[in-house]
């Protein structure tokens, strides 16, 4: 039992002890009541360690000392009996099979798992693409839900907020650009007052820290919807579009861009693009190289939210066949050699067999779009019922970083991000 000490005004002037200083003998701090008219009776409840120990029981109600004496004189209690869950009735009694390596071992509890999950996944990896229109009002995108077409001033500035408030800091850019200012040579594209340059200005004085990404193609900007100039019997001129792309990545350099993303998969690009890059001065603007882009039907609801169909024929004699694979390390070894920062696998998910390719011939940073049909999949199956969304969005994910994507671009970049922090997918 903890013993008690009893201090009355009489007692704390004998233990006081003044000194000339007026303080206590035992020392500042012990602090004591002086005595007074006003003074109580203060109770102070002193305990030793061993008191405090001997206090502590085991469950049998015998103290420590006890359970320790016997320890040492060799008595020691019987463990609890060990009970085995019983099988279901009707299973087999069989002899266990002689395996030495049992790979559910590693399996069967959420700390095990969680120890040993070679792939993870953070806000940090992905990029959230952006809609933009000059209109002042978002227009929602009917074949992707939950996706709009931002206006630049505005909504635009409200989503990015929100992105970087569950750690999304990275944002690539795609134009509504109105029909009146579309031609056969793309001209809009490096206007250094059009929508794209006054959007990354716009963001960069608003956001600095952010990440800014662009699109670097002629489709929005074309009157034939094609990734370059098209020649008067169909042909994509790949020469004279990499110059015209030249001078659009040089402009949205000057605005601010972080990083140039050439998507038309023209021959040469690349390396047009950093020579021209680095004879105005933007050393530090990397390149992220579309590298192996599909010819695939995955595109549809994109080009519906910008409206950049083709007005005739495909995208087939530039973009790459989806039954190739070893063509993928032809471009990739020509993008490395004229100077990408970052190679990209698009689309996603059907492709990755591709991104693992990439990453297992590559140093460089391997990114992956997953992108609007398959976004817009997964959001139907979640409307219809038929499978989790949310469970769903994150394996699509998780699946992607698995196979070697070092980002991701994704339209789940908000939802995903606020899951992995644990404010659930709005």
């Amino acid at each position: 039992m903890a013993s008690t000490v009893s201090f009355s005004p009489t007692n704390v002037q004998m233990l006081q002890g003044r000194s000339g200083h007026g303080h206590s003998a035992f020392g500042s701090c012990f602090a004591v009541p002086r005595a007074g008219p006003r003074l109580r009776s203060t109770a102070v409840r002193v305990s030793s360690e061993q008191e405090a120990a001997a206090a502590v029981r085991a469950p049998s109600g015998r103290s420590i000392e006890e359970c320790e004496a016997d320890a040492v004189a060799g008595k020691f209690p019987a463990p609890p009996p060990l009970v085995r869950p019983k099988a279901p009735e009707g299973t087999p009694e069989i002899r266990p099979l002689d395996m030495t390596k049992r790979p559910r071992r590693n399996r069967k509890s959420p700390a095990l798992r969680a120890a040993f999950q070679e792939t993870s996944i953070s806000p940090a990896n992905f990029v959230l693409p952006l809609f933009i229109h000059e209109g002042e009002d978002d227009a929602p995108i009917g074949a992707m839900p939950g996706c709009y077409r931002l206006g630049w001033r505005h909504g635009l500035l409200d989503e990015v907020y929100k992105a970087r408030d569950v750690g999304v800091n990275s944002f690539v850019l795609f134009p509504k650009v109105p029909d009146a200012l579309k031609t056969p040579t793309g001209d809009e594209a490096y206007n250094d007052n059009g929508l794209v340059p006054r959007t990354i200005c716009l963001l960069k004085d608003k956001f600095p820290d952010i990440v800014i990404y662009t699109d670097v193609a002629l489709d929005p900007y074309s009157s034939d919807g094609h990734d370059g100039i098209v020649r008067e019997d169909g042909v994509i001129m790949n020469d004279e579009t990499v110059y015209q792309l030249c001078k659009q990545a040089v402009s949205q350099a000057r605005a601010g861009a972080d990083v140039v993303s050439p998507s038309d998969m023209m021959d040469g690009r690349v390396g047009a693009l950093r020579a021209a890059l680095d004879a105005e001065g933007f050393h530090d603007v990397s390149i992220m190289s579309y590298t192996a882009k599909y010819a695939s039907s995955f595109y549809g609801p994109f080009r519906e939210a910008l409206d950049s169909n083709p007005r005739f024929g495909d995208k087939k004699t530039y973009q790459m066949n989806p039954a190739n694979y070893r063509e993928a390390l032809i471009e990739t070894a020509a993008d490395e050699a004229e100077g990408a920062d970052i190679l990209l696998v698009k689309p996603g998910l059907p492709y990755l067999d591709v991104i693992r390719l990439l990453r297992d011939n590559s140093a460089l940073p391997i990114a992956a779009y997953q992108v609007s049909g398959e976004y817009s999949m997964i959001k139907a199956g979640g409307a219809l019922g038929m499978i989790d969304e949310q469970k769903v969005m994150m394996e699509s994910l998780m699946c992607l970083r698995r196979a070697g994507a070092d980002v991701i671009l994704t339209y789940f970049a908000r939802q995903a991000a606020g899951v992995l922090c644990g404010m659930g997918s709005k």
